[in-house]
């Protein structure tokens, strides 16, 4: 195993991380866009802030050392994908910046209209920024990013069928796992009818998951059949196991296993998200550039996985105790009103 392909490996669990935290944070703003009007949904909203409030900013972490690793690791790769798909990366940059801008400033203000303005802001950006996010991953994963400075079409590159399908998967991705998460901090926290509620939430959010997930399979045959083929080949046993995995958390859902069920729906996630670099390896940016014709000389690749363990040990520590700090910290329903 050269650096190149380890550093490729590196940066997707950095990616599958984002995609498990950070994902989950953007879900809290899909639920609270849905939690209802200003008094009846407050309870619902309360929970969510108490529950990213102290991690949304540390999850960005990862996004960020992923594109450094993009960066750095995988030049032709970087520019092919930030010159090509742009406007989609463009607007999910915008949306990150609003959707925190709006959660700072809406638990800052006391005015009823300045909530509701700021929360809008919070919950709609929470929507479109994984959606666009989706529509990057479906336009490189159906080989519509050729390598070279904006060298595929800056439209049809992410506004197709297999990128509309990954838009609206993230989006769906995200509220599933948010509200498995919620559900588990409500219960932990001892209020029952906010869980309850998440837990149909995220029954809700499995079973439509799972069913664009299905249609997505005829969508990817007609316009992606080299992803196809690879998710029904090489990566078949990720896929099943993602669907097992799936199904095993509506199981545990309906049970009321909190804790398994976050487990379960982790894993899941994960599995899927290993199972498209998986179907198109070694390819990088199908159908024909690899990882190593992108990959930087072997003495860069070699130094960011180096200056990538030692950051790791320094950064690592750190958010993993503000994880256990967060869940030491019970919602108290009395206290948030």
């Amino acid at each position: 195993m050269d650096s190149a392909q380890i550093l490729l490996a590196v940066m997707w669990v950095g990616l599958t991380v984002y995609a498990l935290l950070g994902g989950a944070d953007f879900g809290g703003g899909v639920w609270d866009l849905l939690a209802g009007r200003s008094r009846s949904g407050m309870p619902q909203r309360r929970l969510i802030e108490h529950s990213i409030g102290p991690v949304w900013e540390a999850n960005h972490v990862w996004l960020i050392f992923v594109l450094v690793v993009l960066w750095t690791g995988f030049p032709l790769a970087f520019a092919s994908v930030m010159s090509t798909l742009y406007i989609p990366l463009t607007l999910a940059a915008l949306g990150i910046i609003a959707r925190g801008a709006a959660f700072a400033f809406r638990k800052a203000s006391t005015e009823l209209w300045q909530q509701r303005l700021f929360g809008g802001a919070f919950a709609l950006s929470s929507v479109l920024t994984p959606f666009f996010l989706g529509t990057v991953a479906g336009g490189i994963a159906s080989a519509r990013v050729p390598p070279g400075l904006a060298a595929g079409d800056v439209v049809g590159s992410w506004l197709n069928p297999t990128s509309l399908l990954g838009g609206v998967l993230a989006v769906l991705v995200c509220a599933y796992l948010a509200a498995i998460y919620l559900c588990d901090d409500a219960a932990r926290s001892r209020t029952p009818e906010l869980a309850e509620g998440f837990r149909r939430r995220a029954l809700v959010a499995a079973a439509v998951t799972g069913a664009v997930a299905l249609g997505g399979i005829a969508v990817l045959h007609w316009d992606a059949p080299r992803l196809f083929s690879g998710l029904t080949h090489r990566a078949l046993p990720l896929v099943v196991l993602s669907a097992v995995l799936g199904i095993a958390s509506i199981v545990l859902l309906w049970l009321r296993r909190h804790l398994l069920v976050r487990a379960a729906a982790v894993l899941a996630v994960a599995a899927v998200m290993w199972g498209w670099p998986v179907a198109q390896y070694p390819a990088m940016l199908p159908p024909a550039l690899t990882y190593r014709e992108a990959a930087a000389a072997p003495v860069v690749t070699t130094t960011v996985l180096v200056v990538a363990g030692v950051g790791a040990l320094l950064v690592l520590p750190s958010l993993v105790w503000l994880f256990l700090l967060q869940r030491r910290m019970p919602y108290d329903a009395d206290a948030s009103h």
